[in-house]
C-alpha cells in the first residue's frame, strides 16, 4: 500500500508505532497473560509463571475453594516537561489467572517464591493422595 511518503515514513506505519499494544514497552502489554509450567511428579506439583520486571509484593495470591488465583495490577507514569512542553505518559498491566486445584492437593502446604522474574509455587500432595512403598511379603 503505497500512500503519501514524508521522510521515509508511510502514515499507516505511523499509525501503526502509534497505537500498537506495545507503546509503553512490551509485546501485548496491556493483555498479555504470563505463560505458565505446570509440572506433577510423586509429591506434588509446581506451577511456574514467567513475569519479569516485577517485585514480589506486586502479587495477590489467594486459595479460596479449591482455586488458586494470582493477580498483579501496577501502575506506571513517566512525566518530562522541556520549556513549554510537557510529554506525560501512564498505563497500567494488571493480569489475573486462576488455577482450579485438584482434591488432592494439601493448600495448607503452597509455598511461592519470585526469584528472576519468574514465580514458582509448589503444591504439594495430601498424606493420602502420595504414592504408597512397595510391601514385600514373605512366604511362610
Amino acid at each position: 500500500m503505497n500512500l503519501i511518503k514524508r521522510n521515509d515514513l508511510l502514515f499507516p506505519q505511523l499509525m501503526n508505532e502509534m497505537f500498537a499494544p506495545d507503546w509503553f514497552g512490551g509485546k501485548d502489554h496491556f493483555n498479555a497473560l504470563p505463560p505458565v509450567n505446570i509440572k506433577e511428579d510423586d509429591h506434588g506439583f509446581s506451577l511456574s509463571l514467567s513475569v519479569p520486571g516485577r517485585v514480589k509484593d506486586d502479587f495477590n495470591i489467594e486459595v479460596d475453594d479449591h482455586v488458586l488465583t494470582i493477580s498483579t495490577e501496577v501502575k506506571e507514569e513517566h512525566t518530562e516537561t522541556e520549556g513549554k512542553f510537557t510529554r506525560r505518559e501512564f498505563g497500567v498491566t494488571a493480569f489475573k489467572r486462576s488455577f482450579t486445584l485438584p482434591e488432592t492437593v494439601n493448600e495448607e502446604g503452597i509455598e511461592a517464591t519470585y526469584e528472576n522474574g519468574i514465580l514458582h509455587f509448589s503444591l504439594p500432595k495430601k498424606e493420602e493422595a502420595l504414592p504408597k512403598p512397595k510391601r514385600m511379603i514373605e512366604l511362610s
